[in-house]
């Protein structure tokens, strides 16, 4: 079974910059463009392994997220690692598994999601 990840952020470069990165390393990604999206999509869905939050965001930023997301018990233990331009005392209350700070380290942020996830599967690559 593949690794599942949900997106939350509202930079649509960014976000699916890192679904495609995720993709190609193997895991299944869904993306969500703030809080709220990302909140309507786990209570339509299965639970992801693990979800990478941006903190600022419209509508739903990722600090109110996080305390919805903690009132349900399904959703309260999938680990989180916030995304942010804030440093990390700033970023303080979103109470997270890990930080990653922006603009991203993708080879930290692949890191993290495969400490959680573990390897992603191997698909056998053709030559061609």
């Amino acid at each position: 079974m593949r690794c599942h990840v949900l997106i939350v952020e509202d930079d649509e470069d960014l976000r699916e910059m890192m679904a495609q990165i995720l993709t190609l390393e193997g895991f299944e990604t869904a993306t969500a463009i703030n809080g709220r999206d990302a909140l309507e999509y786990l209570r339509r869905s299965d639970a992801p392994q693990l979800i990478l939050l941006d903190l600022m965001m419209p509508v739903m930023d990722g600090w109110e997220f996080q305390r919805e997301r903690r009132r349900d018990p399904i959703l309260a233990d999938v680990p989180v690692v916030v995304l942010s331009a804030l440093d990390e005392t700033r970023a303080a209350g979103a109470a997270s598994h890990e930080f990653l700070k922006k603009p991203l380290d993708f080879d930290r942020l692949l890191q993290l999601v495969r400490g959680y996830c573990g390897p992603a599967p191997t698909t056998p690559r053709h030559a061609g």
